[in-house]
Formats: structure tokens, C-alpha cells, sequence
């Protein structure tokens, strides 16, 4: 039987090898044998189940996602290898695999969700012990014993169970099972799709660029237990001394950034950690190993925890195990490899000064974690580079240099992609490249409809390096720039010099045209690095933009004052976000006009002309005062906010965000109130976010009275186009007609017309 031990003091280098070491041994021996994959895993079910003293092992595989294949077995039929399959989730082996927990059961057919497989002739056996395999939380399969005595199998042979369990997992990620059959097929060479959210739209091909190179194990099994210990202990030594060495020079950065180096510090000095990673050396594994073995516990139990805070521990834990397999190993981040020309960048996330260093030279972006509001996306979109976030697993499968392609419409990413994937994404980059081509004519004209009327199109930027698409993407002007990115990339407060200086090279850089600055709008997804997160059980509805300007004004005072000094004699554009209320924007609005004064009284030059206006994002606004709509300079809507907030759907919830159509009558409503009252109060309106980009709707809006829209750079020659051939008067009787009629939707005879006009 497998006997475990427990570490102690009075542990010494002559002590007998224990069986789990024997067992490993064993298994070395077997996997560094010729033969093929298939003899391989056949050979490592008899070691096991021989060492365990039980009738049958068995290694159960994944050949796909939702499917486990009993790929090799001792004690079960042998005709039903590859021809046992069952799902995800189905029979024991299958709550195994998805709840990525041990089932240890003296009598299996009693147990919850039991599935007999008559193939197998497993009915005789009643004791049953299932094991993940899984490496660094991704779960690649089940192990499993049984025998026929109905007894639950001890601790220690649990424990060494899943020691086992691990070299597994190691071995398959180094193909020392690669056979025929889809179970048996070597990973990172087959195709893969993964289906993510959509942060910026656009389609990319390239090969990847992992931001953190994988760690490869190549030595799962050690001799020597006191020397992998030893090793052990000398690297997490190096370790403790590093995030020391960060914690003292971070002693000027903010509170959070030092409490999440005290975490990394807590983490390090942990015993129980300590003790678990020996424990596994001692029972034969590699000190590498053993890390990555309790990594793989930490992300399991990631998945598992509900709470955002025990998850974000478990995240420290786990980039705590990345830094000392580092360490053991020497694999770096900097391994020598080469960034490809055509670079789509892979990550688990990013930071958007990361990102930003990376900048244009990125074809594309996948990441597993993030959000369509991230800081990762904010920087995308000012980038104009495709991006696809939530995209599961996708640093667990990628190498770099595999060929990838970024379907950023679709919200795809195609890994290794085949040649008919290849050919029908290149035939649709061609077709966007001809539409393209037909827009570029149109860059010095008039966004002009059919029937005279004319709509201003201007784009939204955030970054210095946006601002050269003004001219070569005909915008008229910049409707949104947004000013927290600046704040977002930096570890502290940027000063009012060098924000002025910015904001006065953005106005150098427009020639001219006007150019709408946003206040900071931080807050909910937006959080600044020097600014301490509030605990908000929904932050997109809390303490964010505007409310925390007003309660907080010290930095709105500053970047006011930055903005007017970068005026210069120049006009100047303001615009305050996330206002909710009249009186919001009448205290924001008094606070620019003090600092107007002040600036004046201290010499500097005035602005030449001052427009202060407002972001509508909520539906409570609409229905302000009508004094507000008189005070505003402009208004513009925030399309982003106001839709989500509308339907009350999250738009950072793939499950409903998509859920709710634009062209919906009664946001079609709502819209067409708030212009008809600004109409009413002669205030000037436009449009902003990322339905103003997209051509049908854009359109729509202009047939409501929208006279600007303000969109990425990529997005104005295709609305452009759309509005010339238009006749915005027809158009407007079409929508009238089907939101009189009781649609739900206006798009289906919207899209009829726009059809019948093509024709």
C-alpha cells in the first residue's frame, strides 16, 4: 500500500525511500522507456494499480472539452479502452473532472450521479477513488482505482494518489503519451477556438507573444528528496529576500500596492505552504513540482470561491508559485525568444502601462481575465488594436510563435488555426480592405445625406498616439477625449505641469479642430493604482466619475486648472461625466468658473472661448429640469452607460449585454426625447460610444435629429458612407411607423430599407 509520511525534524538522509517514492521510481522508469504513448499509459495503470494493491486503475482523458475517454486501464475489459466515453459532469468520473475534487467512496453505486458502464465489467468493484490530473488548475483528466473489498481508501493513499496524479498531468504536458486517437494527441498542436467577449472590435492575424512565458517542468520525479528540499528552501529564501527588496523601495507608493507586497510577503513566510510543497517533495516529487502541484490546488480552489477577496489571495498565492518556479528553474521572463513581427499578445491580464510600453507594434490582444471596461480595454480601444477578453484557458494552450488569428467582431480567437479557417478569414480581410479603399475617397467630404442633412463625425481618443488618425480618418474633431487614462498608467498623482503640457500637445495635435475633454472619470471598473478600491457590492452604480470629483475636488481643482492653462488663447471644451442630477452639474460648473478666476488672477492667459457641458449616462437626467438643458454648453450621451443602465443589463456580463437590441423602441423613446429637449433649449447634442461606431445604428440616430456622433477613427468612412446614400426624412417615417406599430425593435424594417436603397 501507498504509505505517506509526515515531515519532522528528526527526518535523515538515510531514512528508507517511502512507497509513494518507490511508486514514482517506478513510473520514471516506465515513461523513460521506449515504446509508444499507448504502452506508455498501459504500463503506468499496472505500476499503480500493482504499488496500491487493487484490481483495477484506470486513466481517463479528455478528447475535447466536454468528453472523457477511458484511455488505458488495469482490471476493466480491454476492448473497452478508446470506446469508453462519457460527458463532463457524468457518472463519478465525470463529477470528478468537473468539480475538479477527489470522490473517495467504500461503496460507488450508492454514490450521487453513479453511472454503470457495462462495457467496462466494473460492477464487481465497489470501492472507487477518483483523482483529478490537472496542471496549474486546467483539469486534462481522472485517475482512478477500484477494488473489489468495500473499504475508503486512507489519507496517505489519497495523498499519494494525487502526487501520482500530478506527474501524470506533467508527463501528458510533455507528450509522453502521444498516440492515435483524439485523447492521445499531442497538445499545442491541434487546432483550438476560444469564444471571449469582444473589448475592441477589428480582426488580426499573427502568431503569439506570451506576456508571461510558461514554466515547463521537465524533471516532475527527484531522487534525492533532502536535495530537492534543500533547493526548495534556498529558492524561497531568494524570494522572501526579493519581495523584502520590494517592499522597501515601495515604501513612497500607495497603501494598496504596499498591501499587496505585504500579501506576497505573508504568503512567502507561510508554514502551511512550506510544509505541503515538502510534504510532496518527500513523497518524491521535484522541488518544481511540488510548486507547481500546490499551484494547482490554488487555481482549483480559485474556481471554486465565490468571495472577490479570498479569490484575489488565491491570485497572489498563485503569482507568488509563477515567481519561485522562476527562480528554481531560471526560466525567466526574458527566455531569449524573439517577438515575432506580427505579435498577438497572450495573457492571463495586463496593466495598462504594460500595455501602453507594448503599444502599436501588438497586432492583436487575448486575455483570459478582463473585462469590455477594463483598463486593458480602455487602452485597446485608443489603440485601435483587436481584443478579446474572457478568453478561458487560452495561456494554458498557447506557445509562442503558433499561428493566431483575432476575430475581435466575433468575440473568436482561432489558435493554430486550419488552412480553411486561414482562407476565410483572409477572404474577409480583403473585403474589409476593398470597403476600405471605397471610404478613403470619401475622407474630405461631408457626412451629407440623401435629402441635405449633415452630420458631424468625430472620434473619441484617450492617448497622444490616437491623435494622428483625426486627420487620415476624416473626423472632424476629437468628442471625447479621455483624460483618466494618464491618471491610470501611473503609480502616483500626475502633476499639474505635465498634464497641462499633455493636454496642450493633444490641442497642437487637432490643428485646430475642436476637441472635447472629459474630466477623470474613475471609479467602478476604473480604479486608479494610487487610489484605494471601494468594498461596493455594485461599483458601476457607486461612488465613481462625478460623485467622487464632487466629494474629492482636490484633483478636479488641479486638472482644471491643467486645462486651462493648456487652452492658452485657445477654445476649450469640458465636459463633466456621469452626471445624474441637475445640481451635480451646477456644482461641477461653478467649480470650473472658480478656477477660471483664480487662473485669471494669477496672470495666466485665458481660454479664447469656454464650453462646459455634460455626459448624459443615466436616464434620470433626461428628465432634469429644463434649466439644465438651457445651462449646458452641450450635451452629449454616453451610450455605453446610458444602455446598460437602461436595460438594466450589465454590459460587462456576456450573458446579458447582448441581450437588449440599440434599435429597441423604447430606447429609440428615450433618445428621441432627449432630442427633441435639446432641441427645445437649442443646446447642442451628440451621440458617444461604441453603437455611434456601427453604421445601422449610427444612421437611425441621425434620422432622430442627431446632427454629431463621436466613435473610434476606424468607424467614420463606414458611417460616413451609410449616411451620404441615405435619406435621413425616409428613414425617419420607416422608424415612426414601426414604433407606432408596436415593434419591439425597429432593425428589421430598418435593415428592409436600407436594403431596398442599395438596390
Amino acid at each position: 500500500m501507498l504509505q505517506g509520511i509526515r515531515l519532522n525534524k528528526e527526518t535523515s538522509a538515510t531514512e528508507e525511500p517511502t512507497e509513494s517514492r518507490k511508486l514514482l521510481g517506478r513510473l520514471r522508469e516506465a515513461l523513460a522507456a521506449d515504446g509508444a504513448g499507448q504502452e506508455r499509459l498501459d504500463h503506468v495503470t499496472e505500476i499503480i494499480a500493482t504499488s496500491m494493491g487493487v484490481e483495477v486503475c484506470s486513466i481517463y482523458l479528455f478528447r475535447d472539452a466536454d468528453t472523457l475517454e477511458l484511455c488505458a486501464t488495469e482490471g476493466l475489459k480491454p476492448e473497452s479502452v478508446h470506446k469508453t466515453r462519457m460527458r463532463m459532469g457524468e457518472g463519478l468520473v465525470g463529477r470528478v473532472a468537473r468539480t475538479k475534487r477527489i470522490i473517495n467512496s467504500p461503496d460507488a453505486p450508492s454514490e450521487r450521479g453513479f453511472r454503470y458502464m457495462p462495457e467496462t465489467g466494473e460492477e464487481i468493484f465497489s470501492s472507487f477513488l477518483g483523482v483529478p490530473v490537472q496542471r496549474l488548475g486546467e483539469t486534462l483528466g481522472v485517475l482512478v482505482v477500484q477494488s473489489k473489498e468495500a473499504r475508503k481508501f486512507t489519507e496517505d493513499e489519497v495523498y499519494g494518489m494525487e502526487v501520482v496524479a500530478m506527474v501524470l498531468a506533467e508527463m501528458t504536458e510533455l507528450g509522453a503519451f502521444v498516440g492515435e486517437g483524439a485523447a492521445l494527441a499531442a497538445l499545442h498542436q491541434r487546432p483550438a477556438m476560444f469564444r471571449g467577449g469582444s473589448g475592441q472590435e477589428g480582426i488580426a492575424e499573427g502568431h503569439v507573444w506570451l506576456h508571461e512565458p510558461r514554466v515547463v517542468v521537465t524533471n516532475p520525479i527527484a531522487d534525492d528528496p533532502h536535495e530537492e528540499a534543500r533547493r526548495l528552501r534556498a529558492a524561497v529564501d531568494d524570494l522572501r529576500v526579493s519581495v523584502d527588496e520590494l517592499l522597501a523601495t515601495a515604501q513612497t507608493a500607495d497603501k494598496d500596492q504596499i498591501q499587496v507586497l505585504e500579501a506576497y510577503r505573508m504568503f512567502a513566510n507561510s508554514k502551511g505552504w512550506m510544509r505541503r510543497m515538502e510534504e510532496d517533495i518527500y513523497r518524491g516529487l521535484s522541488a518544481e513540482a511540488a510548486v507547481e502541484k500546490e499551484q494547482s490546488s490554488a487555481r482549483a480552489r480559485m474556481a471554486q470561491v465565490p468571495d472577490a477577496y479570498l479569490r484575489e489571495r488565491l491570485h497572489d498565492l498563485d503569482d507568488l508559485s509563477n515567481r519561485l518556479l522562476r527562480i528554481l528553474t531560471g526560466q525567466g521572463g526574458d527566455t531569449g525568444a524573439e517577438m515575432p513581427e506580427d505579435p498577438i499578445l497572450v495573457a492571463q491580464n495586463i496593466g495598462p502601462g504594460e500595455l501602453l510600453e507594448y503599444g502599436r507594434s501588438l497586432k492583436g490582444i487575448v486575455l483570459e481575465g478582463g473585462s469590455v471596461a477594463s483598463h486593458a480595454a480602455v487602452v485597446a480601444r485608443a489603440l485601435a488594436i483587436p481584443l478579446i477578453v474572457n478568453a478561458e484557458r487560452i495561456t494554458t494552450e498557447a506557445l509562442n510563435g503558433d499561428a493566431i488569428i483575432v476575430d475581435g467582431d466575433q468575440g473568436v480567437v482561432h489558435l493554430r488555426p486550419e488552412d480553411s479557417v486561414r482562407a476565410a478569414f483572409r477572404d474577409k480581410v480583403a473585403m474589409q480592405a476593398e470597403q476600405q479603399k471605397r471610404y478613403v475617397g470619401l475622407r474630405d467630404m461631408p457626412a451629407t445625406s440623401d435629402d441635405g442633412k449633415t452630420v458631424s463625425l468625430v472620434m473619441n481618443a484617450g492617448l497622444m498616439a490616437d491623435l494622428p488618425s483625426l486627420e487620415s480618418s476624416g473626423a472632424e474633431g476629437v468628442g471625447l477625449f479621455r483624460t483618466e487614462l494618464q491618471f491610470l498608467i501611473r503609480t502616483n498623482v500626475p502633476k499639474r505641469e505635465e498634464l497641462a503640457a499633455l493636454y496642450s500637445r493633444v490641442m497642437d495635435a487637432a490643428g485646430g479642430k475642436r476637441v472635447v475633454f472629459r474630466t477623470l472619470d474613475i471609479g467602478s471598473d476604473k480604479v486608479l493604482p494610487y487610489m484605494k478600491p471601494q468594498d461596493e457590492p455594485n461599483p458601476a452604480l457607486g461612488w465613481r466619475a462625478i460623485r467622487v470629483g464632487l466629494d474629492r475636488p482636490g484633483v478636479m481643482r488641479m486638472q482644471l486648472q491643467a486645462l486651462i492653462r493648456a487652452a492658452a488663447g485657445r477654445n476649450l471644451s469640458v465636459m463633466f461625466p456621469f452626471i445624474a442630477q441637475f445640481d451635480e452639474f451646477s456644482e461641477a460648473r461653478a467649480l470650473f468658473y472658480s478656477q477660471l478666476e483664480r487662473e485669471e488672477k494669477l496672470g495666466h492667459v485665458m481660454p479664447k472661448t469656454v464650453e462646459v457641458g455634460a455626459m448624459l449616462e443615466t436616464p434620470s437626467l433626461a428628465f432634469a429640469p429644463r434649466q439644465f438643458f438651457e445651462e449646458a454648453d452641450f450635451i452629449s450621451i454616453g451610450g455605453n452607460d446610458l444602455k446598460q443602465f437602461f436595460f438594466a443589463a450589465d454590459r460587462e456580463n456576456e450573458r446579458v449585454r447582448r441581450r437588449y437590441d440599440t434599435l429597441n423602441t423604447s430606447f429609440l423613446n428615450l433618445v428621441d426625447m432627449i432630442v427633441q429637449r435639446c432641441g427645445e433649449a437649442e443646446t447642442p447634442l451628440s451621440f458617444c460610444g461604441e453603437d455611434a461606431g456601427r453604421p445601422v445604428e449610427a444612421v437611425c440616430f441621425a434620422a432622430l435629429g442627431m446632427r454629431t456622433l463621436s466613435m473610434r477613427p476606424a468607424s467614420v468612412g463606414p458611417v460616413k458612407h451609410l449616411i451620404r446614400r441615405t435619406d435621413l426624412g425616409e428613414l425617419r417615417e420607416v422608424m415612426d411607423t414601426a414604433r407606432r406599430s408596436g415593434l419591439q425593435s425597429v432593425r428589421e424594417p430598418v435593415m428592409q430599407y436600407l436594403f431596398r436603397r442599395e438596390d
